[in-house]
């Protein structure tokens, strides 16, 4: 007998009301992990040491201190890490601990135009949510609040309220200064390998030279990164939204907001490069919109017109004070400091804008020979160092380690023709790529912040510092190259001098020291005509070179 098919009741109106529910930023994330990078169990444990050292860098800094972080990993007999963050910063004030740790999408940095390591006030607070739905626990909260009081708390998120639940609150006297966060994690695994916390906490250090970190292991090695330098980054300066990046959207958030009094002091008050000149411009080519009425009376229409109009007018670039690089003296300090390369070229290229008017600068360096290379040491191979390459991505100075073939950085590396550079097989080379992207907006792919979208000014501008850095390096592999070629010739001259001199002795009954000299002072006239030749033949490559990069600064373009 054939079986009946179930047909699935046909709902209402009233029971699909009933079926809709609101649910909460924290409930979202908690069944969509993976967007802020919790996926696998190594990636998920280097993803809360990297959130928790980004909140203690960017505490510390903006209260000027120099950071010294301590980082401790242990595994527990039932499988979970229990893994501790500390640093020396000024503490958290005791009412804004809640928010920090247990709230999603609250804090200081979405908000602020400033150029900043995280961008959503996500990374902590999903921190603590994801050692919720993995073990169960709270997470406990230690800083310092000023006056030599120190607050400790557990805390943990209401997932269906999005909102901080917190326990065992303590207040103590003391001298403990920053804050330390101490959570245990199920799901995860711990090991040195590229993607683990090790490696990012080395990145990390090269990245900030003037921080010093401290990391234990669960097997209890104690690694100390040194800081290279004690000079702390200028802080960045809070920035004005450029009149090219605005959208009709941006523009009526803003006169919702704004408290000025007209449309024409708001643009000129509130934006970056706007003088009264570009307002009365901008109002000309607007036609029927009264820039001088209240800004919370501009319509959607309205704003469409100011909008184009902004597109059709010349501006000046935007401001870059606001951007803080990494600086070539302090990269230089720390690249030397941790990978003793034999050959090291840094370049900082000129701020640029991507999207029509957000700020960005790129820093980058190859360093080549020393430690430089994935693995830290290289072996000799018939005179050649051997070794594996590695490319590192940072943006504002914080490591990218995951998704590498979406970023921005690993296009513009794909896309250069290295083998004009003698780095062919640079993969295979003891070779390090260092590109630091800096921007008050990073355009991330992603929540998880793990790689930079490939915007073409940017891949761009990328192309440009590595292709320069890779000029110097080259000279430098040359160099090798012709010491080694001229060595192996003196060797080749001289090798058979004495023979030579025994066998004429003979034949001819001169003294042999004699006929030596003679031979030698051959050899070493043939030998200088051969190296002055080789001189003469790389200042020749060196004068095209500069010739070829004077041409290209001429006529603003820079190609390969």
């Amino acid at each position: 007998m054939a079986k009946k098919s179930v047909v699935e009741p046909v709902l209402s109106a009233e029971q699909l009301s009933k079926e809709f529910k609101e649910y909460s930023i924290a409930e979202f994330f908690k069944r969509n992990r993976q967007m802020l990078g919790y996926t696998g169990k190594l990636r998920s444990l280097t993803t809360v040491v990297h959130e928790f050292v980004c909140n203690s860098l960017d505490a510390c800094e903006d209260n000027g201190v120099l950071p010294e972080l301590l980082v401790e990993i242990k595994e527990l007999a039932n499988g979970h890490f229990w893994i501790a963050v500390e640093d020396n910063g000024t503490g958290i004030p005791k009412k804004n601990v809640g928010q920090a740790f247990g709230k999603l999408l609250a804090g200081t940095k979405f908000m602020s135009r400033k150029q900043k390591r995280g961008q959503q006030g996500l990374g902590g607070s999903y921190c603590v949510l994801f050692s919720q739905i993995t073990t169960g626990k709270e997470t406990h909260v230690k800083t310092g609040i000023g006056d030599h009081k120190i607050y400790d708390c557990d805390i943990s998120i209401d997932v269906n309220k999005n909102e901080p639940v917190m326990h065992n609150e303590a207040e103590t006297s003391g001298k403990f200064k920053g804050t330390r966060v101490e959570i245990e994690l199920a799901e995860v695994e711990y090991n040195r390998s590229t993607y683990g916390a090790f490696e990012y906490l080395r990145r990390t250090a090269l990245a900030n030279p003037h921080t010093q970190i401290t990391l234990i292991e669960p097997n209890q090695e104690i690694t100390v990164f040194p800081r290279a330098t004690t000079k702390i980054p200028a802080r960045p300066k809070e920035s004005l939204p450029h009149p090219l990046g605005l959208t009709t959207s941006d523009l009526m958030d803003m006169v919702g907001k704004s408290d000025a009094r007209k449309i024409s002091s708001m643009l000129q008050n509130e934006f970056s490069r706007v003088s009264a000149d570009k307002v009365k411009e901008l109002s000309i080519m607007c036609p029927g919109v009264d820039f001088e009425r209240a800004p919370k009376y501009l319509q959607w229409a309205e704003a469409e017109k100011i909008v184009l109009a902004v597109h059709k007018v010349k501006w000046i670039a935007p401001e870059t004070d606001s951007i803080i690089p990494i600086g070539k003296d302090q990269l230089e300090k720390s690249l030397k400091n941790l990978l003793q390369p034999e050959d090291l070229r840094i370049v900082e290229r000129p701020p640029k804008v991507f999207r029509g008017g957000i700020p960005f600068s790129v820093e980058a360096a190859i360093a080549y020979g020393g430690k430089a290379g994935a693995s830290g040491s290289q072996s000799t191979e018939n005179g050649v160092i051997m070794g594996k390459g590695e490319g590192l991505r940072f943006a504002n100075r914080v490591p990218l380690l995951f998704d590498a073939g979406a970023d921005a950085i690993t296009e513009a590396i794909k896309t250069i023709d290295w083998a004009r550079y003698d780095l062919k097989n640079w993969e295979e080379m003891p070779v390090t790529m260092f590109v630091n992207f800096t921007s008050v907006f990073v355009p991330y792919t992603g929540a998880g912040k793990l790689a930079i979208a490939q915007e073409e000014e940017i891949v761009a501008e990328i192309r440009y510092a590595l292709m320069e850095c890779a000029r110097g390096v080259a000279t430098f592999i040359h160099n090798l190259k012709r010491a080694e070629e001229q060595e192996q010739r003196r060797t080749l001259f001289f090798r058979y001098i004495g023979e030579i001199s025994q066998a004429l002795s003979e034949i001819t009954g001169k003294e042999q020291l004699v006929l030596e000299t003679k031979l030698r002072k051959i050899a070493e006239k043939r030998t200088a005509i051969a190296e002055a030749s080789d001189e003469k033949e790389l200042e020749e490559l060196e004068k095209l070179e500069k010739a070829a990069q004077k041409e290209m600064k001429d006529s603003g373009e820079e190609d390969e």
